[in-house]
């Protein structure tokens, strides 16, 4: 990965430094957020702030070099969501629980790929919610 030292401050300026995909604030994380490829380098991606986001390191593990996968309603295949040019309330909903629900075809499939809903991780969000933590606001 060929991304320079401003390029990552400027995209975890841009995000808020908030995990792009499942919202979840850096400083309530134990480790730090990480400069994820939406389309990764083998798949044609590039090194430039169009194609780069910040995600936690669950997110961004789950997420690996996939891009699509099928939509849990409809079985078509589905580009996952991109924080770069789709708005996140658009796609996701946080419920009062600590899941998400995904609101689109591309917010499903992410949620279901980045394994969103995973136990420990709806219960992290529980606990932020009670604290008035979560979601994590993005700088518009």
């Amino acid at each position: 990965m060929s991304v320079t030292k401003e390029q990552k401050q400027h995209i975890r300026a841009l995000a808020g430094y908030c995990c792009e995909y499942c919202r979840v604030a850096e400083e309530d994380r134990l480790s730090r957020l990480q400069i994820d490829h939406i389309v990764p380098v083998k798949h044609g991606g590039k090194d430039n702030t169009e194609n780069l986001c910040l995600a936690c390191l669950k997110c961004n593990s789950y997420k690996g070099s996939n891009v699509a996968a099928l939509d849990p309603h409809t079985d078509d295949a589905t580009k996952l969501y991109n924080p770069r040019h789709q708005i996140w309330a658009e796609h996701f909903a946080v419920n009062l629980d600590g899941t998400l629900t995904g609101i689109s075809p591309e917010g499903r499939v992410t949620i279901l790929v980045l394994r969103i809903n995973e136990d420990s991780r709806v219960r992290h969000r529980r606990m932020a919610m009670r604290l008035g933590e979560y979601p994590c606001q993005q700088q518009q």
